[in-house]
């Protein structure tokens, strides 16, 4: 068997390290594919070329120092600027979305960093509005509760609107036909 056919150790050492680093590439196509017209394609080498930028602006947005920034750092001259500075400076070991808006304005991104802040306020809003309505569905599923509450305020909703059509055509001098009960 030749050398060349099993990599050494080594190899799958830096084989996992580039791995790690990079944002996997079919999340990278997926987002790209978004911003496209649908029948067009995307080249293997755009993919690649994207997820490495992606990737490297994630690193220095959460970790990485500007090359001319470190010196100023070092000397205590400039405040940590990154999202993990952030967290290590508050004793948090977990990096939220205010400290990727925080080091984004820090690096010179403001003009991101307010649509991002506004994204992130409708994210949260969305997955907190998401998370209730699961939660009380699974309270109210063992009964069938939610669904039954469900129809019921469906069934309101419609009497309410078929009232007010009916309301505004009378006043319109229009006879309400569509109310009327055929069964009485």
């Amino acid at each position: 068997m030749s050398e060349s056919a099993h990599p050494s150790g080594d190899e799958l050492d830096a084989d996992l390290k580039e791995q790690d680093r990079f944002l996997p590439i079919a999340n990278v196509a997926r987002i790209m594919k978004r911003a496209l017209p649908e029948n067009a394609k995307i080249a293997k080498e755009a993919k690649e070329c994207v997820q490495e930028c992606v990737s490297e602006f994630i690193s220095f947005i959460t970790s990485e120092y500007p090359l001319n920034a470190i010196y100023f750092i070092r000397m205590n001259l400039l405040p940590p600027i990154t999202a993990s500075d952030r967290c290590q400076q508050e004793k948090r070991k977990t990096i939220n979305g205010e400290d990727i808006l925080w080091a984004m304005q820090s690096l010179g991104f403001e003009n991101y960093a307010e649509a991002l802040k506004i994204y992130l306020s409708k994210y949260r809003e969305t997955t907190k509005i998401e998370r209730a309505t699961a939660t009380m569905k699974e309270k109210d599923d063992e009964g069938g509760l939610f669904m039954q509450q469900q129809q019921q305020q469906q069934q309101q909703q419609q009497q309410q609107q078929q009232q007010q059509v009916a309301a505004a055509g009378y006043f319109q001098g229009m006879a309400p036909h569509f109310m009327e009960n055929p069964q009485s």
